[in-house]
């Protein structure tokens, strides 16, 4: 007769360590320091790409690495001592060990946090790259002006580079009340300058585009009277990029000189000039024919996405032919301040970005 298989010994006094304990030791082993999502009070840098975020994270560290270090020097860490370790009489208990390590892995990496550091964004096909200590808006035009002047590309699955200067709660409210803020060193008087806004929305739907057109415009006009609208070569575009219930913001330049800030486009050879629109003309009416044709693949979208502003049809090299005949109307009055700051009024992105 088999004897019974002998149960190891547990040891005594509740020294037992638990599931959460071993997953967290994992989780700082892995160095999880610092936001995992995109969330309120963030700055950063918005990426959007064609079917593969891992190669796009990469590309985007290399990019970002290269013109950082160019611009702010190499990167430097803060951690100058070793993190405190504990008494080197402290008992062999296993518990305390282990509390130790987790305690010392947490240590070390909170002060090494990294210059730049993906994050969850919350839509496909969308990167967020969480930036520390740089300012996200002078990188990004950085690296857009010097490929647009060399046309060497430099990236195979990024397509949009959007810098993200602050992130608040996507409640029109909560908008109103940053955006006051947010806006003054561009547009408080004594600065001024023409703009306008450009808004898109994934994986949400909620928000009310021409309420929050009308609105960001009315607190750009209420700063400074001297503010117009330019449609067709701003100083300065308004960016609302709005993931989930998140609302990125930022203000830049040269978009339309930029492509759009599409990193695949600006390198390529000036067979048309750098125009705001090398398709359209500069008629209004012609602004319009491109706003009619949506594309229902774009594999990033949400339901509820829109952009006021129409990319270019060459975004994308592997782009299908769009169609002709899909048109969004909008029913009721339409804002007309919100018709006059924005480039499209009632389109979804024409792709994938």
């Amino acid at each position: 007769m088999a004897e019974p298989v002998q149960q190891p010994p547990q040891p005594s006094g509740g020294k037992r360590k638990g599931k959460a304990q071993y997953v967290q030791a994992k989780r700082a082993r892995r160095g999880e320091a610092g936001p995992r999502q995109l969330e309120p009070g963030l700055q950063g840098i918005l990426i959007t790409c064609n079917m593969n975020e891992r190669k796009c994270v990469e590309e985007a560290y290399s990019l970002l690495n290269e013109y950082g270090d160019d611009m702010y020097g190499p990167e430097k860490f803060t951690d100058k001592d070793q993190p405190p370790s504990g008494s080197e009489g402290e008992d062999d208990d296993m518990e305390a060990a282990l509390k130790k390590e987790v305690g010392d892995i947490k240590a070390s990496t909170e002060m090494r946090l990294r210059r730049f550091q993906s994050v969850e964004s919350g839509a496909n096909n969308v990167v967020f790259i969480r930036t520390l200590g740089i300012e996200p808006e002078k990188l990004v035009h950085h690296i857009l002006q010097d490929m647009y002047k060399t046309k060497k590309k430099k990236t195979r699955v990024i397509l949009r580079m959007l810098p993200i200067s602050g992130t608040c709660k996507a409640f029109l409210e909560d908008m109103k009340k940053y955006a006051e803020t947010f806006l003054e060193p561009w547009f408080k008087a004594p600065n001024k300058g023409t703009f306008q806004i450009v808004y898109k929305s994934r994986n949400n739907s909620h928000m009310n585009r021409e309420e929050v057109i009308k609105e960001l415009a009315g607190i750009v006009g209420s700063l400074n009277s001297e503010n117009k609208v330019d449609l067709t070569n701003p100083q300065y575009t308004v960016v609302v990029e709005i993931i989930k219930a998140v609302c990125c913001l930022s203000v830049v330049k040269d978009y339309m000189l930029f492509r759009k800030y599409n990193l695949q486009e600006v390198v390529k050879s000036a067979k048309d000039p750098p125009q705001p629109h090398p398709k359209l003309g500069n008629g209004k009416e012609a602004k319009l024919e491109p706003e009619a044709k949506l594309n229902q693949n774009d594999p990033s979208e949400g339901k509820n996405n829109q952009q006021v502003v129409p990319e270019n049809n060459e975004e994308l090299e592997q782009t299908k032919p769009k169609s002709e005949s899909q048109v969004v109307h909008e029913e009721g009055a339409k804002p007309e301040l919100a018709d006059q700051v924005t480039e499209g009024s009632k389109s979804n992105e024409n792709d994938h970005s």
